[in-house]
């Protein structure tokens, strides 16, 4: 029993990385924005957030720097793909190697550094119950955080007026712009929101979840993250279970291995992806269930006045 509730913290653990990746994608993705550039956001956030941490001793401080880092990417993005009309897909794609390129050129002298003593959490009386207290309510902050942001972005984009705002520019920009709404920078906002959650799950990896820095350590979880989008139909509710679902897969290669099943590991390394395409393909057959829920402007461009 004890080693499925540590089964289940570690499922919690890594499923926040990438519920707190794709919410921001999602949020991007609802303004009509494609970013294929989270894979290089989240590098270079985790580089900023563990350098930061190193200087200061405050994970917080690091968390911030995270941020920081991934909204100056994701502007810069929202810049070229808003304003200059530039290809989303393309530049998407040059931001996710500048990212991977820039952050091991700027990690270099981190390779080495370790992190101070890591602090314990636990919420109190419940984290002292048999097993479940360990697995539930002793995880960081951020792993609660990122369930509380599930629910203010269900109650954001449909309950309140501005998610209404938001939803109509992905939906028909053409529409929010004849009632008044400024467009691009609804959009530009969204993408730098979207890009600041990206960097805190960037930050969360080097400084949480695996607290020590190595080149090229996100190792995919960009674009599982973006994956995750698609996978949820667009839901809020339904990335975060798609991100534990995928967190446990993760998982599961290193459980199965301390229970000593005799499998590859290059299987199990494999685990996560071969999940992403097989989810993917299921929800491709039905083509049509995804234009409903998919936000009708995805991907393209808008130019005003015309």
């Amino acid at each position: 029993m004890e080693s499925y509730a540590l089964l289940l913290a570690a499922t919690l653990n890594a499923g926040t990385v990438l519920a707190i990746a794709a919410l921001g994608l999602l949020i991007n993705e609802k303004a009509g924005i494609v970013n294929l550039g989270a894979e290089g956001m989240m590098l270079c956030a985790a580089v900023a957030g563990f350098a930061a941490v190193v200087h200061s001793g405050s994970d917080w401080v690091g968390f911030v720097a995270g941020m920081g880092a991934g909204a100056l990417l994701a502007a810069a993005f929202g810049l070229l793909v808003i304003w200059m009309n530039t290809n989303q897909y393309a530049t998407g794609l040059a931001l996710s190697l500048f990212g991977a390129g820039f952050s091991a050129f700027a990690g270099i002298q981190y390779v080495q550094e370790k992190l101070p003593d890591r602090p314990q959490f636990s919420v109190p009386l419940l984290g002292d119950i048999p097993l479940v207290g360990a697995a539930l309510f002793k995880q960081h902050p951020i792993v609660y955080l990122a369930i509380a942001l599930v629910a203010w972005l269900v109650w954001f984009l449909y309950r309140s007026r501005a998610g209404l705002v938001l939803r109509s520019v992905g939906e028909s920009p053409e529409s929010a712009h004849a009632l008044g709404y400024p467009v691009r920078r609804i959009r530009l906002a969204a993408v730098v929101a979207g890009g600041a959650l990206c960097g805190l799950a960037g930050a969360y990896i080097s400084v949480v979840y695996t607290p020590l820095w190595v080149e090229g350590m996100v190792a995919g979880k960009g674009w599982i993250a973006l994956a995750l989008t698609t996978f949820a139909t667009w839901r809020p509710a339904r990335v975060l279970l798609g991100a534990y679902l995928f967190g446990g897969v993760t998982m599961l290669q290193f459980h199965l291995q301390g229970t000593g099943v005799e499998v590859p590991s290059e299987f199990l390394n494999m685990l996560p992806y071969v999940a992403t395409i097989v989810v993917l393909a299921l929800i491709s057959r039905n083509p049509a269930w995804i234009r409903v829920n998919m936000p009708a402007s995805l991907g393209k461009p808008f130019y005003p006045g015309t």
